[in-house]
């Protein structure tokens, strides 16, 4: 058996109608899954889907904003009952506002952190009493670079990635033994569709560009293959570690010599 493959696995992608999301969501359905994705958005979630059914794969659109805790173990236990088992769910769902700490209003670090930490936990558990049961189980959680350093006017957003890499660390040495293996993905600079506008600054784009060893920015393409490695057979003694997919920026810097 290929160790790659993910025949008949069942895959809940969370944020899976564009960008990040959405390219792990036709990585896993070519690889054989059939995966569920879920957005606030029904008709771009729908149009998602049917992209994955043409193009990949077996897929389904579920809208879900996994901030409403309810909602999302409602929709662990209605795709346990149509399917029969869950065996890999994607953290990806996400959310940043941009301003400066002394700005970050209240209402806005809980928005926050209720999707980027709130709601993968709480879904994460949901999923979890399924995958310990079952005795089998992939939950990958989409970190960031902000998991690791603080970049400026994004004071919220790394805190939520920070917990998210500590929520990933205990939540794999508590299911290790279950055989249920929790890691993280850290994308680096990627262009979506949610962001391209950013890359056409130019001061921010040279940044990157001459802080990233690889010279270019990534794509979303650029951390299906992570997604796939974690939710395969071929990490199964892989557990609580995060892989950078970053083109080297954390490596090191530019060196003038």
């Amino acid at each position: 058996m290929d160790l790659f493959r993910l025949d008949d696995r069942i895959a809940l992608i969370t944020g899976g109608s564009r960008g990040i999301g959405l390219a792990i969501a036709h990585a896993y359905a070519r690889a054989g899954a059939h995966v569920i994705i879920t957005a606030r958005g029904a008709d771009a979630l729908e149009a998602a889907a049917r992209s994955i059914r043409t193009e990949s794969g077996s897929a389904e659109a579920r809208v879900l904003d996994v901030a409403d805790i309810e909602a999302g173990q409602a929709l662990v236990e209605a795709i346990v009952q149509e399917h029969g088992r869950l065996d890999i769910l994607v953290n990806n769902a996400g959310m940043n506002i941009r301003e400066p700490a002394v700005d970050v209003q209240p209402d806005h670090l809980e928005r926050i952190l209720n999707v980027n930490l709130r709601g993968a936990f709480f879904l994460s558990q949901a999923a979890g009493r399924i995958m310990l049961a079952q005795r089998r189980g992939k939950v990958i959680n989409i970190a960031s670079l902000s998991s690791f350093i603080g970049l400026s006017r994004l004071a919220a957003y790394a805190m939520s990635k920070g917990a998210l890499l500590q929520m990933t660390r205990v939540l794999s040495t508590e299911w290790a033994a279950y055989n249920v293996q929790v890691n993280a993905i850290a994308p680096g600079f990627i262009v979506t569709d949610l962001n391209r506008k950013l890359w056409e600054n130019e001061a921010v784009r040279n940044w990157v560009l001459g802080n990233t060893p690889a010279g270019r920015l990534g794509s979303a393409d650029d951390i299906a293959g992570a997604a796939i490695f974690l939710a395969s057979r071929a990490s199964d003694y892989v557990t609580g570690q995060v892989i950078i997919v970053d083109g080297g920026l954390l490596g090191g810097g530019p060196w003038p010599l």
